[in-house]
This record gives structure tokens, C-alpha cells and sequence, in this order.
């Protein structure tokens, strides 16, 4: 599995806006082949800052499965007019071996 990380800046005054927008995006993602799970974070230092996290089967079904997809261009509808400046995407892998919980 890889992990698709995003640092999402929104626009000033919109933040409940992307909240409630991303409330209905969430559906499209997740209904992807190849997902697995989803987390968004809102930062606690910096207004409108976000942290999307989404696990995948893969690099292709993040890039070739959800992007060329015709559900990718309702959630570019939705919720891409929300970002300055528009997010950098990376892909991550876990470095074995995987920590385990202290304590």
C-alpha cells in the first residue's frame, strides 16, 4: 500500500465551505478501486491549512484509477477553486520494519 499525502492551503473564509465540500467529495474517492482509507486533518497553527492523507493500493490507482476517472472531475469541481496555492501530491511507501506502539 502507498500513502498519497497533500498539504492543502485554503482560501481565506472559505474553510467551512471546503468542509462541507469535502463532506460530499469524500463519497467520490472512496468509491475508487483501489482505496483503502482517508483522513483529513485541519492544522491547528495555521488557518486554513489541511493535511489530506489517502491510502492505495498503488501509485496507478491514485494517478491512472481516480485521476482519469470521470469521478475525478466532480471532485475538481468540488473542491479544487478552494486552494492557493494549488497542492503539491506525493506518494510515500513504509520503511520496514513498521514501528510498533510504545508502551
Amino acid at each position: 500500500m502507498i500513502l498519497e499525502a497533500a498539504m492543502l492551503q485554503v482560501k481565506a473564509g472559505m474553510q467551512q465551505e471546503f468542509e462541507t465540500a469535502f463532506a460530499q467529495a469524500q463519497t467520490i474517492i472512496a468509491s475508487m478501486p483501489g482505496y483503502h482509507w482517508h483522513q483529513l486533518q485541519r492544522c491547528l497553527e495555521v488557518e486554513g491549512k489541511y493535511l489530506l492523507l489517502v491510502g492505495w493500493d498503488s501509485v496507478a490507482a491514485h494517478e491512472q484509477g481516480f485521476r482519469q476517472s470521470a469521478g475525478y472531475q466532480e471532485w475538481k469541481r468540488l473542491l479544487h477553486h478552494f486552494y492557493q496555492p494549488f497542492p503539491v501530491v506525493e506518494h510515500f511507501e513504509q520503511v520496514e520494519p513498521a514501528s510498533r506502539p510504545l508502551g
